[in-house]
């Protein structure tokens, strides 16, 4: 397990992710947001159904189709591509600079300390029944897990299966798939730790959610 106190000094001295925006397609590039600085706001509403900051629109074949910001920040920089010019699909157009939220910096925490168990294969996954219970009425961190145990039922193609835990044991810290919702292989499932690493990770998550300033 790596040490999340030197993760956290990490973060501190670089609080942001940096997001390339790339041309979905060919196409004339025609930029809206053309300053470095300029603050963009990311997809708001319960389903996303609000766009974020226009950004760009990028026309072919006579039809001009906008390009808007994925996430809340700014313009760090452009790609030296002036409004007018022709791109390819997947060329560099501009880079925003995401400040990471609260939550956003106790999941990268959690992601890079935890020992994450992923998806075998595509599909819809439930706990087993007893693991499930226990989660509901007491919480993830009450289930103790140890490699080989039976813990997960895959409903794929209408068919149902058991899924073996395999990983270090420890407790279930984190979940991260939602009952009903399909998960692709490889996403995790669960974040396992140790039980003797428990305090460090809550002391460090504690002082997250009272430390951590965001940014606008």
């Amino acid at each position: 397990m790596i040490d999340v106190k030197d993760l956290l000094r990490e973060l501190r001295e670089e609080p942001y992710e940096k997001i390339v925006i790339r041309a979905p397609h060919s196409g004339r590039v025609e930029f809206v947001v053309q300053e470095p600085g300029t603050k963009v706001a990311g997809a708001s509403g319960t389903w996303k159904e609000t766009s974020g900051t226009l950004l760009a629109r990028l026309e072919r074949e006579q039809n001009k189709k906008p390009l808007f910001a994925p996430q809340k920040g700014e313009i760090m920089s452009f790609a030296g591509i002036q409004s007018g010019q022709f791109v390819q699909a997947g060329q560099e157009l501009m880079t925003i600079r995401h400040f990471l939220t609260r939550e956003e910096v106790i999941d990268r925490i959690l992601r890079r300390s935890l020992s994450l168990f992923p998806a075998p294969e595509k599909g819809k996954y439930y706990f087993f029944p007893d693991v499930d219970i226990k989660i509901k009425t007491k919480g993830s961190q009450t289930v103790h897990v140890e490699d080989g145990m039976e813990l997960f039922i895959l409903s794929r193609m209408k068919r149902e299966t058991s899924v073996r835990y395999s990983g270090p044991a420890g407790i279930i810290y984190a979940v991260y798939f939602e009952t009903n919702d399909s998960v692709d292989r490889n996403s995790p499932l669960i974040g396992v730790c140790p039980e003797s690493e428990l305090g460090k990770i809550q002391e460090v998550i504690s002082r997250v959610q009272s430390d951590w300033e965001e940014r606008d």
